[in-house]
């Protein structure tokens, strides 16, 4: 485990572990870590329970299902079962932390309150809110912490941080596509319309939104279909623009990539003595240019 990772968690049970060892502490360690036999039991039953919820949500809504009363009272069943397990884990993390109020408004207790919260809001409002328990899936991000993933962070970290140094060329990007989406839109509309009133049919084109809407979909080449050329050269304004959307497509990779490629190569003082190349990377053996040992020897074959 990294030391970043240690040190967070370590933070962590500073401030919210209870100070005094007893049946809150114990509770708490299961609850929260993952480290013990039983606390990892006790994150896997959740996400057992999380998605059992889940896929009973989802099966209620299946039009076949719902003719179905007695399947639909089990469903109704189970899902209060969970739901009274999920209210008295809620407490019970509450009562065993050392602030339960800082908690309860941390993201997980959010998440937590507002998974519970709409199954009661039934009772009040109707079924109309049930299909917000769907929200209890945002919990199974509690995966990470059970199969140890936490350290896979620092890749995420990396590939924010390279995004963050690209937005530049993002934003410009953006603004170029931007471009080309309202100029094709409203050249498409315009001529949609004037050539399909000359014909005699009525164009799909019926506003310069729709048309920059269908600009949007024809240039990430989706194409729902719903909106079509029907003149010659709207034709080939789409075909046209159906290449700029493949030419555009990796733009933005490109930019992403390119900076985690500048962040892994970073300036040293070493240099080749073969091809006289520099900012090596620090943990290089072999010259990313030529492929020479950076120490004198020769290169491998």
């Amino acid at each position: 485990m990294s030391s970043g990772s240690s040190n967070y968690k370590f933070k962590r049970r500073q401030t919210q572990r209870p100070e005094k060892e007893g049946v809150r502490t114990t509770l708490y360690d299961i609850i929260f870590e993952a480290d013990t036999r039983a606390g990892r039991w006790f994150d896997i039953g959740l996400l057992v329970a999380i998605l059992a919820s889940i896929t009973i949500v989802s099966l209620e809504t299946v039009p076949a299902y719902q003719e179905k009363q007695r399947l639909m009272s089990i469903f109704w069943v189970t899902e209060w079962i969970l739901t009274i397990l999920f209210t008295l884990e809620y407490f019970l993390r509450l009562a065993c932390v050392r602030h339960p109020i800082k908690y309860a408004f941390s993201f997980w207790g959010l998440i937590d309150l507002l998974s519970i919260l709409p199954s009661y809001l039934t009772l009040l409002v109707g079924e109309s809110t049930r299909s917000f328990v769907i929200l209890r899936s945002v919990r199974l991000l509690r995966v990470f912490r059970v199969l140890k993933l936490w350290r896979m962070m620092n890749e995420a970290d990396e590939l924010s941080a390279a995004v963050w140094a690209a937005r530049n060329k993002i934003v410009v990007f953006l603004a170029v596509v931007l471009v080309a989406v309202t100029i094709s839109g409203t050249l498409m509309y315009h001529i949609e319309t004037l050539m399909s009133g000359n014909q005699g049919t009525e164009s799909d084109f019926t506003s310069i939104p729709q048309a920059m809407y269908w600009a949007i979909v024809t240039m990430t080449t989706v194409g729902y279909g719903d909106v079509v050329p029907l003149t010659s050269a709207g034709k080939i304004i789409s075909a046209a623009l159906i290449l700029l959307g493949y030419s555009l497509i990796i733009v933005p990779s490109t930019f992403v990539s390119a900076e985690i490629m500048q962040r892994k190569r970073v300036p040293t003082s070493a240099r080749c003595h073969q091809c006289d190349a520099g900012e090596q990377r620090e943990d290089a053996t072999y010259c990313y240019r030529c492929g020479i040992r950076l120490d004198g020897g020769s290169r491998d074959t």
